[in-house]
């Protein structure tokens, strides 16, 4: 068995910017209500006309581009996705129509926004096996098309976008501690999934706010400390920390009671919104882009969310 690492990210965004006054205009609230509750204040809206594997594509094709991978080379492709409308072909099958992939495996998964890390460790798993050499992870979702525009608590929330990472298996076997993708610590809450839903037709999210925001802010810091703890990483050794974009008042309690005093804690949420799957890829792709997290940096990434599913590693910043 063989370590695998992430070389490259990329990340992709719809031209259309939904600000909290455009909000304010549609539903019952401010700009002043928004920022306080979950400190978003625009958020991206794709086009009717614009589909979850587009979205994929672009910030894909923009990862394969800083990899040095070919995307002839790609044997695997795994797009994380609660928002596909189609059942087949998935989303997978249509990027990789698109990137003009060879013959790669190609599959949809559905862990709602803990969606990127329940991907990035099934390639890494894969990669490790011996079952494929370098891989597309891409987290994607056009959350927009699931938002109730009448409910001010939800429509405020959600926005559009998607992220992508190139893994691939270390060739030289090193252990993990180089560049690489740490153990993954997943799991869920069956009994509370009924808390953060998308149902119906067509579908429509909704969510018992309050018991997430405990949820998060009460469960998932110990659990964040197991990650770190899994892959021989101290807190405060981390360079990054990249958690699921939902809240603003989530994001900041989870990451101090953490303990990651040296790492830049992600906020894309404030200029993104909620882009469930998309999240996490987007928002380190940001920094990395950005220049606010160093190449070869400790990074935590973990999701959690839909299902009040969660999963997280620490990988090395490509």
């Amino acid at each position: 068995m063989t370590g695998s690492r992430v070389v490259a990210l990329g990340h992709y965004q719809p031209a259309r910017l939904l600000t909290n006054e455009d909000l304010a205009a549609m539903v019952d609230t401010s700009d002043e209500w928004i920022r306080s509750r979950v400190g978003i204040r625009t958020r991206h809206v794709a086009r009717p006309d614009e589909t979850v594997d587009e979205m994929a594509a672009a910030a894909a094709a923009k990862a394969l581009a800083h990899s040095g991978v070919s995307a002839t080379d790609i044997d695997l492709v795994i797009v994380a996705t609660s928002t596909a409308l189609d059942r087949s072909p998935n989303m997978a099958a249509r990027v990789a129509a698109r990137l003009g992939l060879s013959s790669p495996a190609t599959m949809d998964l559905n862990v709602v926004c803990a969606g990127f890390t329940h991907a990035l460790a099934t390639a890494d798993h894969t990669l490790r096996a011996g079952a494929a050499r370098r891989a597309l992870v891409i987290g994607a979702d056009k959350f927009t098309v699931a938002a109730d525009w009448t409910d001010r608590s939800t429509c405020v929330l959600l926005g559009d976008g998607a992220g992508a990472a190139v893994v691939v298996a270390d060739e030289d076997g090193r252990p993990w501690d180089g560049p690489g993708i740490g153990p993954v610590v997943w799991g869920s809450v069956p009994e509370m999934g009924h808390a953060v839903r998308i149902e119906g037709t067509p579908p429509r999210f909704a969510q018992e706010g309050q018991a997430v925001y405990r949820w998060a802010t009460t469960q998932l810091p110990p659990i964040a400390r197991q990650v770190c703890e899994r892959a021989g990483v101290k807190p405060e050794e981390l360079g990054a920390v990249v958690l699921h974009q939902a809240n603003l008042r989530i994001i900041e309690p989870v990451a101090r009671k953490l303990g990651a005093v040296n790492a830049v804690i992600a906020r894309d949420v404030v200029e993104s919104g909620n882009t469930s799957a998309a999240s996490i890829p987007l928002a380190l792709s940001k920094l990395v882009e950005r220049g606010e997290v160093t190449s070869g940096a400790w990074a935590l990434l973990f999701g959690f969310g839909g299902n009040l599913s969660y999963a997280g590693q620490v990988i090395r910043c490509p």
